[in-house]
């Protein structure tokens, strides 16, 4: 059995600033709490007001998550012609596309290009890139409704 990893010799992705993966459908942005920190400092705003006006909770399989809110068309809260809180995006948000679920198999990676541009495209993203943005996500804890 072959154990090599579909992206062992890394990956093309290159952003296309397309905002496909900040709108236009539903979606969580899970917050950590050094994210939710940063955004809240970098607006001026005291993190208990911040939560209270661009988050949510929702509801997942390991409890209660906080997530940025959406606005009506469903797009992220922060988006507007762009990111308005790019140099403090979530982790969430700075590690996409590369995240288990997009990476389950090279199956998936390759359905993700039906709706982000800039998969295929672009430099080579080596593995060791790859897997550094997996740990980045899988080692950083959301904010629980418990922990507030």
């Amino acid at each position: 059995m072959d154990d090599k990893l579909f992206y062992e010799d890394g990956l093309r992705f290159s952003c296309q600033r397309c905002s496909v993966c900040c709108r236009g459908g539903p979606g969580f942005v899970f917050l950590s709490k050094t994210d939710a920190q940063g955004i809240a400092k970098s607006l001026d705003m005291p993190l208990h007001e911040f939560i209270q006006v661009y988050c949510r909770w929702v509801e997942w399989d390991d409890g209660t998550r906080l997530s940025l809110k959406e606005k009506i068309s469903l797009d992220c809260v922060f988006w507007k012609d762009g990111c308005l809180i790019y140099e403090v995006r979530p982790i969430q948000c700075r590690t996409y596309p590369f995240w288990d679920s997009m990476l389950e198999s090279e199956e998936t990676w390759r359905s993700a290009s039906a709706y982000c541009p800039g998969t295929g495209k672009g430099d080579v993203i080596s593995k060791t890139v790859i897997e550094s943005c997996l740990e980045l996500d899988r080692s950083t804890p959301v904010i629980m409704k418990t922990d507030i």
